[in-house]
């Protein structure tokens, strides 16, 4: 497969979870800041921006509107749900020899239809519901028209390694300055694991066992354990068995010291200083991320222009 092809597919897989996950994130947020009667919504909202990586001027007054503009509706920013979505709909045309029609079809309807939800007159929640429905008709679709070749793996490496970080970042928001947070059966339903909490633990919503289910659950596919655990099986799948010394094998040492300290430590200290063991996911996932770029992608081609003798 060529480089190009393959990295437009990584970051199809990234993209598409970033924008679903973006989406949770501020749903969760809007949620707090109107239930919080304490809440010191400034605070709270650069805080947030700090969890997704934004910058803004230090002496800003942040307001909801200004959250919604830079992480919601911002086609020029890549931390944003429409950049993440205009970004996928790119890639996927880059990679269009290789995706299916149904795919291609799926983002590039999602990206027309863009500009009528960002256009400030539907309510946030309604856009959010929107992007989640789009995200998971593309993720539906490409499930079911793609080969398990490196097609996939590449689409699911991306897809897994977006995942964990992105998890991290709505736990951090147990956090935020100014707020005292969500709770963890909203954390869950955000996770749109509720459900599966329950049946699996089979007891009411606590925070050491909540907090276990969304950190280290082996069979639910969106724990941070799975899908760091995941992302080094497509890993596995790309490279081969003969894999030690090489970049990728360097990419899932990073994925496996992450998963093992959250999986070997009593839950307890993971939340006691939860903000610092999700800030370690996020850079585990960064540093593989990096190694990946640097094993199977090229940089940049520089164009160089030489005289031609006559």
């Amino acid at each position: 497969m060529l480089s190009r092809i393959a990295e437009s597919l990584f970051w199809i897989g990234r993209y598409v979870e970033r924008a679903d996950n973006t989406a949770r994130l501020l749903d969760v947020h809007l949620n707090v800041l109107l239930e919080d009667p304490w809440v010191d919504e400034p605070s709270a909202n650069a805080s947030l921006l700090n969890v997704m990586n934004v910058s803004f001027e230090p002496d800003a007054v942040l307001t909801q509107r200004d959250v919604l503009a830079t992480l919601a509706y911002d086609p020029e920013q890549l931390s944003s749900i429409a950049g993440s979505l205009m970004a996928a709909r790119e890639n996927a045309r880059r990679a269009r020899e290789v995706i299916s029609t149904e795919v291609w079809h799926s983002l590039n309807t999602t990206r027309m239809e863009l500009r009528r939800w960002t256009g400030g007159h539907r309510r946030p929640h309604e856009y959010f519901d929107w992007v989640r429905e789009r995200t998971a008709v593309t993720r539906g679709l490409a499930s079911a028209t793609t080969s398990r070749d490196d097609v996939w793996n590449f689409l699911e490496l991306g897809r897994s390694l977006e995942r964990a970080d992105m998890i991290a970042r709505l736990l951090m928001t147990r956090s935020l300055d100014g707020t005292t947070g969500p709770d963890w059966t909203t954390l869950l339903r955000t996770c749109s694991a509720h459900e599966a909490y329950l049946r699996t633990v089979r007891a009411l919503v606590v925070e050491e066992r909540a907090a276990e289910f969304i950190l280290i659950d082996r069979y639910f596919p969106r724990s941070i354990a799975y899908n760091l655990n995941m992302a080094e099986e497509f890993l596995t799948r790309i490279e081969g068995e003969e894999r030690n010394r090489t970049l990728a094998g360097r990419a899932q040492l990073a994925l496996g010291r992450a998963r093992t300290t959250l999986e070997y430590s009593p839950v307890r200290e993971v939340l006691d200083d939860l903000r610092n063991q999700m800030q370690a996911v996020q850079q585990a996932c960064a540093t593989a991320s990096d190694l990946i770029r640097d094993r199977y992608f090229l940089p940049d081609a520089t164009v160089a222009w030489n005289q031609e003798a006559l």
